[in-house]
């Protein structure tokens, strides 16, 4: 018997900004789809619009697993994350004995399959789902502000300030092309112009 798939259920029960006021609770679970999606999508515009040879569904399943080890370890604030170097090095390192734990918990026939989608390596698929990581925290931001929190605003500025300094087309052009819908009210995105 395996346990990975009952403890990888287990994200839903992660929640994130824990430091912040949310007026709508995010979990981990629901921030990995948004991730998937939003990293498909970037992978498609990287794709077609630029030619690069990429495999947005590969992308994809990265981004499902990009957090599985916080099923483990929780998801630890920004600030202290990356709080300092010592902090980024010690948390790396948690990271890693959890991703370990967790392919643990595979058959050992299945292992060689998770491995780099546990650990990705480094590259544009990476980069795609770290940009797509970024921009689901930013519409998060967005999310807030809409409903009348002002908790949110200094996260929004220095998100959105990290996603203008990304080195990615692509990743500007889902920002520019999809991102401004995410301030919408429902009767504006179901206005008929909308589907234009």
């Amino acid at each position: 018997m395996s346990r990975f798939f009952a403890v990888m259920a287990r994200l839903k029960l992660i929640r994130r900004w824990s430091l912040m006021h949310n007026t709508s609770p995010e979990n981990d679970a629901e921030h990995s789809l948004q991730v998937a999606m939003i990293a498909h999508a970037i992978a498609l515009i990287s794709r077609d619009r630029y030619g690069r040879e990429i495999n947005p569904e590969r992308v994809c399943c990265l981004a499902v697993y990009h957090d599985a080890t916080e099923v483990l370890t929780g998801d630890l604030p920004t600030p202290v994350k990356y709080g300092s170097d010592e902090l980024k090095a010690a948390y790396r390192q948690v990271e890693q004995s959890a991703s370990r734990r967790l392919l643990g918990l595979l058959p050992e026939e299945m292992r060689a399959s998770y491995q780099p989608l546990l650990n990705p390596p480094e590259g544009l698929e990476r980069q795609i789902v770290k940009a797509a990581d970024k921009l689901s925290a930013y519409i998060k931001c967005l999310e807030e502000q809409r409903a009348g929190s002002r908790e949110f605003d200094a996260a929004a500025e220095n998100i959105l300030r990290a996603l203008q300094a990304n080195p990615l087309p692509e990743v500007h052009d889902f920002l520019r092309d999809y991102v401004p819908a995410f301030s919408m009210t429902i009767d504006e995105l179901n206005a008929p112009e909308a589907a234009q």
